[in-house]
């Protein structure tokens, strides 16, 4: 019997073989790489508000520290909102009568709080709380970034568990000493020995356990509860 097929079919079926599967990796590879990319997680994308409000004026240019006015960011787990109250205390007698303080002068006067568009969000199924942190040594700037130099505030970090974890496997290099905590532009010694000698220190000083055999802040109860 004559044969059918041509003996060079064998090879371009084998090729489309390996094509098919190598496209379907490429696409897996590109599909995973896209959900996990900043556009997707809309990092780094500043957010419209309300109220034109600049970090970056506030604090960068008047210097004001994050406390002034994220009140309970050392007492409770939530950082909170600046309440009406906070922001008239500056605005009722600096750039009262701009249009740009309209919207706050209106929620006072109505006592409606100011329906802010949120930047940093967790979901529901995540426990975190502010206090812990700021109080254990760990600077606004590791999570909000140069929140000094940001106009509209934008998310500065995707918040993901890969990266609180990394954080918390290798907390003692985020640490930094009481005074520094509300910094922006901390830099640690660059000295090799003498960086880690403060780590040491301030993880004492903090009471902080790195062993994990008697406390793994990587098991997953941490952060699900």
């Amino acid at each position: 019997m004559s044969q059918i097929f041509h003996p060079s079919i064998n090879l371009i079926a084998k090729v489309l073989v390996l094509v098919t599967l190598l496209g379907v990796i490429l696409a897996g590879a590109i599909l995973y790489l896209f959900v996990r990319s900043p556009y997707m997680r809309v990092d780094h994308v500043a957010r419209a508000q309300p109220v034109l409000f600049s970090h970056d004026h506030h604090v960068g240019d008047l210097g004001l520290d994050c406390r002034f006015c994220h009140v309970n960011v050392e007492r409770s787990g939530f950082a909170g909102v600046p309440s009406t109250d906070i922001c008239m205390g500056c605005h009722s007698q600096v750039w009262a009568d701009s249009s740009a303080i309209a919207p706050v002068k209106e929620s006072a006067d109505t006592h409606t709080p100011i329906a802010w568009n949120r930047v940093n969000s967790l979901p529901d199924y995540v426990y975190f709380d502010h206090s812990i942190h700021v109080n254990k040594g760990v600077g606004c700037e590791e999570c909000h970034g140069r929140i000094d130099t940001m106009g509209l505030t934008r998310r500065q970090e995707n918040l993901s568990m890969e990266w609180c974890l990394n954080c918390h496997r290798n907390r003692a290099e985020v640490l930094r000493p009481k005074d520094e905590i509300f910094s922006m532009g901390y830099q640690p010694p660059k000295d090799k020995a003498a960086r880690q000698a403060l780590q040491a220190e301030l993880v004492e000083t903090y009471h902080i356990d790195m062993n994990p055999e008697h406390f793994n802040l990587a098991d997953c109860s941490i952060c699900h509860r």
